[in-house]
């Protein structure tokens, strides 16, 4: 039977409700206190979140080119869950897919018109369209999908092959062994738990603007905190009823079907929008991006009193580690059955490549429009940055079917990210959960799915993104330590992994992972997971 681990589950849920009746009351005082912690943690840490995400890009490439990335997720034998495709497809759209499409077209405004000061760049000029895109590129890329990577790779490692608890604190169990469970591990999964439900109410927030954006620019209904509320119940209930259907039956074809609108969506703005100029401006950035990338990486512009740096590439480093852990537990998850070099090239390589593509596009076609004469950038300003994907498509043919079908693709692009998050946060934060009882309880799921339904409405109505974001941010601090840790976790498995793996028989005499192969004709329904075959239960 599956009970509450109290330690998990009630510190994260009376921080959020105690954050979300503060803002409610008194939204100054709210706003205050999170801005001026989120300001002093940007300015005496940005470094460290700087030089952290290099870190984590030097730890995954390494492990892809190490023996550890040989090793199986699961034994030998063990068969793979899911197909290439879909599994491509859940890691894409349950990552930073509403991101990607909330911000490809409103942030290039934002650094076109306003790039750092202390570079010198004349803002709308040639330069800052490179800068731009570049931006673009380093913020949405291969940093953030690393990030996400790391802690996959050591739980997926921990779960399956050193079969440990459900739990983050199994990540720590190469350092420090039976210390990592018990209070120690329910101790980082509540801080995760917090982190992650923090990030997700400002991304459930960023869903609920695209589509109120797209409805008041369709149908003239005014964006408020009424229609936020409508757009915010439906998206739960939504990703509520995938989750109760079980993560393969929902997840799974939400994912297929959002990855096609994807594919579409990026092909036909090509297709009809400035081919020539995307390109060019793309293949430029690109340039811009890999020649520069270490100084944009870690440019802090504390020394020039340049703020830039902590309101976007830090900011963004912190949100996405307020989400890395539990990701990393989901996408972990679902890795069995493929080598560590698999998880690596579906989690990190592949997602990025998308990235790039896709903020070429859309980034490379919001630039061109705005330089001439689509005021997108004042669309911005005055409405937000939900206006600005909606103004870009009403220059093109279809745009009053390409615009539903887009607010369909966002939709779909959370419904799927919350649906696996529910399912990771539902089994973290309760007993029983293993790989052949993998789901939590739908009373968890939906309780989970009210919480955030909850903090991000009163957050989005009271606070304002921007709010969400900062809380958002302050999970993400010490989920920054947390993944530094898991970063050297893994390092220190990958150096003797026959040490720590349960499947001996996978290694030659002198601990030298043996090549395996996946068998891809048959794939292992997750939720029918057997045990009795595959992994012992725990």
């Amino acid at each position: 039977m599956k009970k509450i681990k109290p330690i998990v589950f009630f510190p994260p849920v009376i921080l959020l409700l105690v954050a979300v009746i503060v803002s409610f009351l008194d939204k100054e005082a709210f706003s205050n206190v999170v801005n001026g912690t989120n300001s002093w943690i940007l300015v005496n840490f940005g470094w460290l979140f700087s030089l952290s995400g290099i870190i984590f890009l030097i730890v995954i490439i390494g492990l892809y080119f190490s023996p550890f990335g040989k090793v199986k997720i699961g034994g030998s034998k063990a068969k793979p869950l899911l197909g290439r495709f879909e599994w491509f497809s859940i890691t894409l759209t349950t990552g930073i897919a509403i991101g990607l499409l909330f911000w490809a077209t409103a942030e290039p405004m934002y650094h076109l018109l306003a790039p750092p000061a202390s570079l010198n760049i004349e803002p709308s000029s040639p330069e800052a369209a490179v800068f731009s895109l570049s931006s673009l590129m380093l913020h949405w890329t291969f940093t953030p999908y690393a990030i996400y990577t790391v802690p996959a790779v050591i739980f997926a490692f921990a779960y399956y092959n050193m079969k440990k608890p459900y739990s983050l604190g199994s990540t720590m169990d190469p350092i420090l062994g039976k210390k990592s469970y018990g209070k120690i591990g329910q101790g980082i999964d509540a801080i995760c738990l917090y982190a992650l439900v923090g990030g997700m109410a400002a991304s459930l927030g960023t869903g609920v603007l695209t589509v109120s954006g797209g409805l008041t620019y369709l149908f003239g209904i005014e964006s408020n905190p009424t229609l936020w509320l409508i757009v915010d119940i439906v998206i739960v209930v939504a990703f509520v009823l995938s989750a109760i259907t079980g993560l393969m039956n929902g997840v799974k074809n939400l994912s297929k079907i959002n990855t096609w609108l994807f594919i579409g969506l990026a092909i036909f703005v090509f297709a009809v929008g400035p081919t020539v100029y995307i390109l060019n401006l793309g293949v430029e950035s690109f340039a811009d991006y890999i020649t520069n990338f270490m100084q944009k990486s870690l440019f802090t512009g504390i020394i020039q009193g340049d703020s830039w740096p902590q309101g976007w590439t830090m900011f963004y480093w912190a949100n996405w580690l307020a989400w890395a852990p539990i990701t990393g537990l989901f996408l972990g998850r679902i890795s069995y059955g493929y080598k560590v070099k698999d998880m690596i090239m579906t989690n990190f390589i592949l997602p990025s490549l998308f990235g790039l593509l896709w903020m070429s596009i859309y980034g490379g076609g919001a630039i061109y429009s705005q330089l001439n004469g689509v005021p997108i950038a004042e669309a911005v300003t005055s409405q937000g940055p939900e206006a600005a994907v909606y103004l870009f498509f009403s220059q093109y043919p279809l745009a009053k079917i390409i615009i539903p079908i887009f607010i369909f693709a966002a939709f779909l692009s959370y419904v799927t990210g919350a649906d696996a998050m529910t399912s990771s946060m539902g089994g973290m934060s309760t007993t029983g959960i293993s790989p052949d009882s993998p789901e939590p309880s739908i009373g968890m799921k939906v309780f989970w799915g009210a919480l955030l339904c909850i903090v991000s409405w009163v957050m989005l109505a009271f606070a304002g993104i921007d709010g969400i974001k900062m809380l958002s941010n302050l999970g993400g601090f010490p989920a920054l330590f947390l993944e530094l840790a898991m970063a050297y976790s893994i390092v220190k498995v990958a150096k003797n992994p026959m040490k720590y793996d349960t499947f001996k028989e996978d290694y030659t005499a002198d601990g030298v992972p043996i090549e395996s192969h996946q068998n891809l004709g048959q794939v292992v329904p997750l939720d029918n997971l057997d045990q009795s075959e595959e992994v012992e239960a725990i």
